[in-house]
């Protein structure tokens, strides 16, 4: 009989495909996220009103964080938050180290080949910003002239476009957002680019700073979650989470809080 049992259970597993065994093997993300009462989230702790931790007080704010503990809350779980940055989004999701980016992450075809990424929660046109004193940005059209310098924050979603944009201006780019506003107040470049959000709270604190923004649409990016590809379930799960906070209302209440209103995706 148990010869028998054995065989049996050795011919089954013979006859089911490898990656169904592999399926039976390792739970999906949402059922470890529910199984370990957590659920991780990667934030760029620099980013004012998307996910941002107070130097003095070490508060985390934001309209992601926000969600993130609105996501935490519909899954019945708690929220660890992991500090990534636009650099290493990549590396940080497909190495595990977070079950989803929610730091205003935003859609590009580079992104796309690595991650998978939710229905869109913002969408935001790209801006400049430079130095008071600098004679030579008067307007928009002023940026791509020979002899410009632009500045980029490496492995944000700016990087990608101005480089395939600009026709005449040099693009530099830097490791951190701090280096390029550094170029910039120093004059050692003309402008650096952001969106939205990020201008929200760095004019208010930057006195030598200006905006310049496009006189039409330039380059607007929507933004979403990131997660590993694969994985229909924790996908589905989270396209539902947004699909939930716009309707109920909740995307929009955190949005006038961050003053974020006018960049909520529809």
């Amino acid at each position: 009989m148990r010869r028998f049992s054995l065989t049996m259970t050795l011919s089954i597993c013979l006859a089911l495909p490898l990656q169904a065994i592999g399926q039976q093997a390792s739970p999906g993300r949402l059922e470890r996220v529910i199984a370990n009462k957590e659920v991780r989230v990667c934030i760029w702790p620099d980013y004012y009103g998307i996910s941002y931790r107070n130097p003095k007080t070490q508060e985390l704010s934001g309209i992601d964080i926000d969600m993130a503990q609105a996501l935490g809350s519909d899954l019945g779980v708690s929220v660890t938050f992991v500090d990534s940055a636009f650099s290493r989004l990549i590396e940080d999701i497909r190495s595990d180290r977070c079950d989803v980016a929610m730091f205003a992450v935003g859609i590009t075809p580079q992104r796309k080949e690595k991650l998978r990424f939710t229905t869109p929660h913002l969408a935001s046109d790209i801006y400049a910003i430079a130095s008071k004193t600098n004679r030579r940005i008067k307007q928009w059209d002023d940026i791509d002239q020979p002899d410009s310098v632009v500045a980029v924050a490496r492995g944000t979603l700016h990087e990608p476009v101005m480089r395939s944009k600009l026709k005449a201006a040099k693009l530099l780019v830097l490791d951190t957002p701090f280096a390029r506003e550094q170029e910039v107040q120093s004059g050692r470049a003309d402008v650096f680019m952001t969106d939205y959000p990020y201008i929200q709270r760095f004019l208010s604190n930057a006195q030598w700073a200006r905006l310049v923004s496009p006189p039409s649409t330039y380059h607007v990016t929507p933004y979403a979650y990131a997660i590993q590809p694969g994985d229909d379930e924790w996908h589905a799960r989270l396209e539902r989470f947004v699909s939930d906070i716009k309707r109920d209302g909740r995307l929009m209440a955190a949005a006038r809080r961050h003053k974020l209103d006018p960049i909520v995706a529809p």
